[in-house]
């Protein structure tokens, strides 16, 4: 089981510079809101996966600083280096991993991460980029593959949407960013549509184990495919041209679908209490630990950011419990979260 011994950050958002043994088991840092818990799982995480995942490289650098660096000492004396650098024009974040330097880390260096945040206990009654997230984040981290190609997309994407801002363009001038956005597309569609499958299959049992109840739960994608997917989106964008001209943005494609939940066959954002919407999350927490587990026979490192207070005691309880075997990272605005176990204060 891989875990992160040491942590050593400079220029990170609120710290100059902060050094951080860590237990293999739990560590939970406690400390005020805005003392910069969250920026440490941040770097953990970007060390682990390569990229934050609340923001861009130049939005994590403390104000006014040159640079910013994270040093992390791995459980096998791995060293890893992430340093950024604004003043460059290329490669401006490098990574230093076994004394070689890449601009990426390569796949098969990443170490899978289970973030879970205080907005994934509101996922169900959040917005669908929300949940559009919690899918993305979740195949990325199983397909590198599925990275490249929301990348691409969302590239492809943005292109179309200011060629639409202009006064005059031409149907070629779009054509090429329809197939572009068709061919990502399709791909990014085809790979939510079967993980989401892939949790069903124990979604209902895992959620009535936790809950205690004979509730049916399950997930579903937002919209139905049969047939060519790419050649459906090539024709829905070339349906809707002349709204998404007069919108000045692309309306239709996998940017705005959602992933829908249900409770005894009925729309859980209409149905399920705060309780029973919790209860959903965790579940997929816990299935999206095994998933990883499965596909890719590592173990992945659990962080916690402030969940703790929005949890009873007997959720707080089963939270670590599922998850003893990992090493868990917890953030806490309160020292009496979690109060067996071990506190690193800011």
């Amino acid at each position: 089981m891989t875990a992160v011994k040491r942590l050593k950050v400079a220029h990170i958002r609120s710290h100059d510079e902060y050094r951080l043994d860590l237990s293999p088991e739990v560590t939970i840092i406690t400390g005020a809101n805005g003392s910069g818990k969250t920026s440490l799982l941040e770097a953990v995480y970007i060390s682990l996966q390569g990229g934050s995942f609340r923001g861009s490289d130049g939005d994590i650098l403390q104000k006014e600083s040159p640079w910013w660096r994270i040093d992390v000492t791995l459980d096998d004396d791995q060293e890893r280096v992430i340093k950024f650098d604004p003043t460059k024009t290329t490669s401006r974040k490098q990574f230093t991993i076994d004394n070689k330097t890449t601009a990426r880390i390569p796949a098969k260096l990443k170490h899978p991460v289970v973030l879970f945040e205080p907005e994934d206990l509101r996922l169900l009654h959040g917005s669908p980029a929300r949940r559009r997230q919690f899918i993305d984040r979740f195949i990325t981290q199983l397909n590198p593959l599925y990275g490249t190609s929301l990348r691409k997309y969302e590239r492809a994407l943005k292109q179309r949407n200011n060629l639409l801002k202009s006064a005059h363009i031409s149907d070629d001038q779009l054509f090429a960013w329809n197939v572009a956005l068709a061919e990502h597309g399709s791909y990014i569609i085809e790979q939510r549509i079967a993980f989401i499958e892939q949790i069903n299959q124990n979604l209902a049992e895992l959620y009535r184990s936790i809950a205690g109840t004979h509730d049916d739960v399950s997930i579903h994608y937002s919209h139905t495919y049969i047939g060519d997917i790419k050649q459906k989106l090539l024709n829905d964008l070339h349906l809707h041209l002349e709204r998404d001209r007069y919108l000045g943005s692309t309306s239709v494609g996998p940017h705005r679908h959602d992933v829908l939940f249900e409770i005894n066959t009925s729309p859980a954002l209409s149905v399920a209490s705060r309780g029973e919407a919790r209860t959903i999350v965790l579940a997929l927490k816990f299935l999206e630990v095994d998933i990883i587990e499965q596909l890719t026979d590592k173990t992945p490192i659990i962080l916690l950011d402030d969940v703790f207070s929005e949890l009873d005691a007997s959720r707080q309880q089963l939270l670590t419990s599922q998850l003893k075997g990992h090493q868990i990272i917890i953030t806490s605005a309160t020292s009496h979260a979690g109060e067996h176990l071990r506190h690193v204060k800011l």
